[in-house]
C-alpha cells in the first residue's frame, strides 16, 4: 500500500525554495505527496477516515500582531479555526505522525495546544534569534534520528528562549548567548509521534548533508511510529 504524506507549506519565509527539498525527501521515502499552502486546506485531509500516514509542517502562520508585520499581515496572518484545531489535535493524538519543521513553534500562536503538541512555543516577550548566519549544531543524544551525524555548522538561525515543554529532551542543541538551546527533539502524544526540528530557515540549511540525513532518518522513524 502506498504511504501518503500531507505537506503544509506557505507563509513569510522562503518556502518556495525549501518545500521542494522537503518534498524530494518524502518522494525518496516512497510517499505519495499532497502539498497545501494554507492551514485550512489541511483540515479535510487530516480528518479523513484514513488520514495521511505523515503530516509535515514547513510553514509559518501566526497572527502577526506586532507593528513590524503591518506590510505582510494581510497576506500571511492566520488565526486558527475550531476546525483546524480539532482536526490537527485529533490526527496527532489518535496515532498520526507529525514532522514539525523550523518555524513550527511560532505557528498558531492563538492556540496553546499546538505548543503542547510540538513541544515548544514562541514567547513574544523573550524568544528571539540572531541574524541568519553560521550556526553550530551539537549532537547531544544517541538516537536513531541522529545516528551517524557528527556536530556540524550550517547557515541558519538558532531559536532561543522559547517556552519549552517540561519533558523535552533535546537530540541536538545550538549555543547562543552563552546557553544551549534545543534544536531537535521527539515527542509521543497519546498514540501519536512527533519530531520537531527548528533547523531549516532557507535552502542553505536544507541543503546541508548532515541536516538532510537527520530529516531522512526522522521520516524513517516516523514512518515506523518509533520516535522514543
Amino acid at each position: 500500500m502506498t504511504r501518503r504524506a500531507l505537506l503544509l507549506s506557505g507563509g513569510n519565509h522562503p518556502f518556495a525554495r525549501t518545500t521542494p527539498v522537503v518534498a524530494g525527501l518524502l518522494d525518496d521515502a516512497g510517499y505519495e505527496l499532497t502539498v497545501v499552502g494554507h492551514p485550512d486546506d489541511a483540515v479535510a485531509p487530516l480528518a479523513e477516515e484514513v488520514p495521511p500516514d505523515l503530516w509535515v509542517c514547513n510553514t509559518l502562520r501566526f497572527r502577526m500582531l506586532a507593528p513590524k508585520y503591518d506590510d505582510t499581515r494581510d497576506e500571511y496572518a492566520y488565526t486558527t479555526t475550531a476546525e483546524f484545531r480539532r482536526s490537527a489535535e485529533h490526527y496527532v493524538r489518535n496515532g498520526g505522525a507529525l514532522l514539525a519543521l523550523h518555524a513550527a513553534p511560532i505557528c498558531f500562536d492563538d492556540w496553546s495546544g499546538w505548543g503542547d503538541i510540538v513541544g515548544a512555543a514562541w514567547n513574544w516577550e523573550r524568544s528571539s534569534h540572531p541574524p541568519l548566519g553560521p550556526m553550530e549544531v551539537r549532537i547531544v543524544s544517541d538516537h536513531p534520528i541522529t545516528a551517524g551525524v557528527e556536530d556540524f555548522t550550517l547557515t541558519d538561525e538558532p531559536y532561543r528562549h522559547m517556552d519549552m515543554a517540561g519533558d523535552v529532551e533535546p537530540l541536538a542543541v545550538s549555543a547562543s548567548e552563552g546557553e544551549d538551546h534545543p534544536m531537535l527533539w521527539t515527542r509521543s502524544i497519546d498514540e501519536g509521534a512527533v519530531v520537531t526540528s527548528t533547523l531549516g530557515h532557507g535552502p542553505e540549511s536544507f541543503g546541508h548533508p548532515a541536516h538532510q540525513r537527520i530529516l531522512r532518518q526522522a521520516i524513517e522513524l516516523l514512518t515506523r511510529d518509533q520516535v522514543s
